[in-house]
């Protein structure tokens, strides 16, 4: 800048270190401004990416709530499952099952047949927990009886639910069976028992008449001997159902079970003026307890007298057929309706009730017999038609004889008669009466 008088002010002027700031500054500001830009750019393009990952969650969730696949790794495990399971939709449309689901009418692409099923389904929509709920559903085309089960219902996405139906038909039959073994036990216990102690009462109230105290005593006995008999076989059944081996198991001849049981009945025979005829094959064998299965044959003959009129005839036979024995016991007694004949040989069951009770019967005659048979590898069938009478064939697998006995044959006349027994005679096994 110069003055009036052609000088310049004193302190002005353009210096070297002046002139350096303001290049610096200009650096500066220019750093700045690339720094806010990289800044700004960082902000917006991590909006931006919110937006695009918002946009995509938003997406993802659209597309699981709509989505009807099946998570990866259900469908294996749905086919090593046991239990009957299947995964539904909201419309209740099978998309995946286990084998064990389609007796059940649940088959992929299918709707579920059940209304109670979709109920259990419709409780989960709303709910993040899982629903459990007991039914009965068909198993099978009628007449099948349906079966006791389990429905749990599990969300397993926004559309899609597992449904594992679990059966507990035998379970429950089982638990039911125990309950009336227990109080049928005890009922059938309380009556002997109550009968002995009012006998005992009854003899010391007579004890000065002779003839009512000995009329008291046989009672007193007959009474206990029921209830000897009655502890005897359940303690017997108890031992045919527990998980241990036969004690006694050999090779054992049938002619040796037959002889066996008939002698041990051939006074109830003789007494109840009914004659039981032996036939059939000689010389086979089977494996097993021949006190259990002597005890099995003689239940089954024991009935048959009982529920046989005086005069008639009670018949044992013995065949041989495809390697398994069969030992048919057949009478002309009043025969079993068929609505009993599938309960037969529950435990305490009786078809006559008032006839039992008369011939001081237990109920746990077949039962034995069923749980015996069965614990030597065998069956016992059983044919009946109401005033016709009955048929019950026990049906062991065979054994080869031994070394030094001859093989199978059968003998036309008889050797040996005992009381009320009259050998032998051709037996039917297949149902027929004699």
């Amino acid at each position: 800048m110069v003055n009036s008088s052609g000088r310049r002010p004193r302190g002005l002027g353009v210096g070297p270190t002046a002139a350096g700031t303001a290049v610096y500054a200009g650096d500066m500001d220019t750093t700045q401004l690339a720094l806010l830009a990289l800044l700004a750019g960082v902000v917006i393009g991590g909006s931006v990416a919110a937006v695009i990952m918002a946009s995509v969650r938003a997406r993802d969730r659209v597309r699981a709530q709509t989505s009807l696949d099946i998570p990866e790794g259900v469908r294996e495990v749905l086919h090593g499952m046991d239990d009957a399971a299947v995964v539904i939709d909201a419309s209740y449309t099978v998309h995946a099952a286990s084998a064990a689901a389609v007796p059940f009418g649940l088959i992929e692409g299918v709707a579920l047949p059940s209304e109670e099923l979709r109920a259990v389904a419709r409780t989960i929509r709303t709910s993040e927990s899982a629903a459990t709920s007991t039914m009965r559903l068909q198993r099978g085309a009628p007449p099948a009886e349906p079966r006791l089960v389990v429905v749990r219902a599990t969300r397993i996405s926004p559309r899609l639910a597992l449904l594992v139906i679990r059966d507990i038909t035998e379970r429950e039959r089982v638990e039911q069976m125990r309950r009336d073994f227990v109080a049928n036990t005890s009922h059938e216990l309380k009556t002997p028992v109550g009968a002995v102690s009012l006998l005992a009462e009854a003899i010391e109230s007579a004890a000065d008449d002779p003839d009512q105290v000995r009329d008291f005593a046989g009672r007193l006995t007959a009474e206990a001997a029921r209830l000897a008999l009655l502890t005897s076989r359940i303690m017997n059944l108890s031992r045919l159902q527990s998980a241990d081996d036969l004690s006694e198991e050999r090779l054992v001849a049938v002619d040796e079970i037959v002889a066996s049981s008939l002698e041990a009945h051939a006074v109830q025979a003789k007494s109840a003026g009914v004659e039981v005829v032996r036939g059939g094959t000689r010389g086979l064998y089977v494996r097993g307890d021949p006190q259990v299965l002597s005890e099995a044959v003689g239940n089954l003959i024991a009935n048959a007298i009982a529920y046989s009129a005086a005069g008639s005839s009670v018949g044992v036979g013995v065949k041989l057929a495809d390697n398994v024995v069969e030992i048919a016991v057949t009478d002309r007694g009043i025969g079993i309706a068929e609505g009993d004949q599938d309960r037969i040989f529950e435990r305490f069951y009786r078809a006559d009730q008032a006839r039992s009770r008369r011939t001081g019967g237990s109920g746990l005659g077949l039962s034995i017999v069923k749980h015996a048979v069965q614990r030597h590898g065998g069956e016992v069938v059983l044919w009946s038609r109401p005033g016709r009478g009955s048929t019950f064939t026990i049906r062991l697998p065979q054994t080869d004889p031994p070394l030094d006995q001859a093989a199978p044959k059968k003998r036309k006349r008889p050797k040996r008669r005992a009381a009320g027994v009259t050998a032998p005679r051709t037996v039917p096994t297949n149902g027929d009466i004699l």
